[in-house]
């Protein structure tokens, strides 16, 4: 049998054809090699597919699915189904890694067995705030909030959880908060190596962020 690699890394994507191939090079310039890669493609109508050939040779560790599109906490869950790592984590396709990402987590969970929910340590590039889930009509700083990208998650713990919630608004912070509620063993880290690109004005955070504002001029 193939050994389980250490990190599953799941890219959800949705018409991000501009911006996936850094999220992909950064991915596979980590310093880390234990891990295998899942693109699942939630239907994007654009070039996505075309772009990501190259990156999809045998050797590279990167596998793409494509499904009916369904959104992104639904886009992501199928890509905890298909995976095989030890822990799961995230990579969204407009955001990059830092070469040292994943041997960080790898080193920290390594000498801390009993973690298994794993959070925190990212650079916020752009729009600092977000729609705010626990009062539609206000905003919140990014720093203040749980970045899904961040999260490394055991598998069976994962699974337990039952993964993502499929609502419109703040899934990541909902998986978090249930992962609290049950008393999961977490840590936090600060080494920022999880780059947010939150200067795309068509990322979903941003999007509704705007139309926040719009309501309340």
């Amino acid at each position: 049998m193939i050994p389980s690699p250490m990190f599953s890394v799941i890219i959800a994507t949705y018409n991000r054809t501009e911006l996936i191939e850094r999220a992909v090079r950064s991915l596979l310039m980590q310093t880390e090699k234990d891990w295998e890669g899942i693109i699942v493609d939630d239907e994007s109508t654009d070039d996505t597919y075309s772009r990501l050939i190259p990156y999809l040779k045998p050797g590279t560790g990167i596998k793409y699915f494509r499904k009916k599109h369904s959104g992104e906490a639904l886009t992501k869950n199928h890509g905890i189904k298909v995976s095989r790592g030890r822990f799961i984590t995230f990579l969204d396709s407009d955001d990059e890694y830092h070469p040292d990402h994943l041997a960080s987590r790898k080193s920290y969970l390594l000498g801390h067995p009993e973690i298994q929910f794993l959070y925190g340590g990212v650079k916020i590039l752009g729009n600092q705030f977000v729609p705010d889930k626990n009062n539609p009509s206000g905003a919140i700083n990014l720093n203040d909030c749980v970045i899904g990208g961040t999260f490394v998650i055991e598998r069976e713990t994962l699974i337990s959880l039952e993964g993502f919630r499929n609502i419109l608004l703040g899934p990541d912070s909902d998986l978090y908060q249930r992962a609290v509620e049950k008393n999961i063993p977490m840590a936090e880290l600060d080494l920022p190596t999880y780059i947010y690109h939150h200067e795309n004005p068509d990322s979903i955070t941003n999007r509704l962020y705007e139309k926040l504002k719009d309501e309340l001029l």
